[in-house]
């Protein structure tokens, strides 16, 4: 490329009796610590007050009920899985934030084809896939096409195409935001799909969003579109 200048568990029910409320649910309750699938004597008062309270005449057989308790146990196990979980989703979120704040202050390469011009120059890294005439556009924040032109680029995912801000009539554009489109055709004439990077220095992050979103010369982007991170030089 050439550089152009120009995201309350259920009552137990027996046949035709209830438990009563003084022995199921006081067991039952978070309040006491204890709980089906870790507490085996809870899962014994249960069972022996299902038994005291059932009726003579249409018991519950007890293999049934012991199979109740079991799926109890297992929608707990399930509710507490969830909130392992949950707390697994707030570690990451809290290690993406982390993470994010390391990055202000530095220069990052992002997905995108807004570029800012400071001192007369703008620069955006083209990913070319095969050899191909290209031709870019360059448009102002107001949507007017300020600058084209036609270039051969061999292939790169990391083509620098610098542009120093003058219009293809000579006129000096003032420093801002500029943007670039790119397409090319190859050698029998295909299209071919070119993307754009574009590099700045991260001002800021937005922890309140999730993830964050890390602000780079006046736009937001999210970890993800970050592909890399350039070391600035130390005297």
């Amino acid at each position: 490329m050439t550089t152009t200048t120009g995201a309350t568990a259920p009552s137990v029910v027996s046949g035709t009796t209830d438990i009563p409320k003084s022995s199921s649910n006081t067991s039952m309750t978070s309040s006491t610590g204890s709980t089906l699938a870790g507490n085996f004597q809870t899962f014994l008062t249960l069972l022996t007050t299902q038994l005291q309270n059932q009726n003579p005449l249409d018991p519950l057989d007890t293999n049934q009920f012991t199979q109740q308790l079991v799926q109890f146990a297992g929608v707990e196990q399930q509710l507490k899985t969830n909130d392992s979980l949950a707390q697994l989703v707030s570690l990451q979120q809290t290690t993406q934030a982390t993470q994010a704040l390391g990055f202000v202050g530095k220069t990052a390469v992002v997905d995108g084809t807004t570029a800012t011009m400071k001192n007369s120059s703008a620069t955006w890294h083209l990913n070319v896939p095969t050899s191909s005439n290209v031709e870019i556009s360059i448009a102002n924040s107001a949507g007017q096409t300020v600058f084209t032109g036609k270039y051969t680029a061999g292939v790169g995912s990391d083509i620098p195409f610098t542009w120093n801000g003058q219009g293809n009539d000579g006129t000096q554009w003032p420093d801002g935001k500029y943007t670039i489109t790119a397409t090319g055709k190859d050698v029998a004439n295909n299209n071919v799909g070119i993307s754009a990077q574009v590099q700045g220095t991260v001002s800021s992050v937005d922890l309140t969003q999730s993830p964050p979103l890390l602000t780079i010369d006046g736009a937001s982007y999210t970890l993800s579109q970050v592909k890399s991170i350039i070391a600035t030089s130390s005297n």
